[in-house]
């Protein structure tokens, strides 16, 4: 197994790059047709929240369903899969920041019970605790 890195979701998800995109789907359709498996870190996840909000501007309900979409696709192995996908289902509810979010939703596999924030916003959220 392979892993990629945040541009290659960014090509795919946005065809920015006309050159670069073809190359990525070629990429991913051989990839399909050997049964092979790319890995996705939860890292790439969250720098492509914080790029396709912030640098691309889309609007936040089209890149949790870009996401949602994206995590159903059978060439992808996610780390965290269940994080995103509480992630997903709790970003559809609320407008905390998307990588805070999911940042948060990460830290139940790691055996954390929630996080320390000085973000007051996301102090609100049952997964942070604001440090005083």
């Amino acid at each position: 197994m392979i892993a990629i890195d945040t541009n290659i979701l960014v090509r795919f998800l946005l065809s920015d790059d006309k050159k670069q995109s073809e190359k990525v789907y070629k990429f991913f359709k051989d990839t399909e047709s050997k049964n092979d498996e790319i890995h996705v870190p939860i890292l790439v996840i969250i720098e492509l929240l914080w790029v396709i909000e912030s640098v691309y501007e889309i609007e936040r309900k089209d890149i949790i369903n870009s996401l949602d979409q994206l995590i159903l696709m059978p060439i992808f192995n996610f780390e965290h899969l269940s994080a995103i996908q509480e992630f997903v289902v709790d970003a559809k509810n609320n407008n905390y920041d998307l990588s805070d979010l999911l940042i948060a939703h990460t830290a139940p596999n790691s055996k954390c019970s929630f996080i320390i924030t000085f973000d007051k916003k996301a102090s609100k959220h049952d997964l942070f605790k604001l440090l005083k």
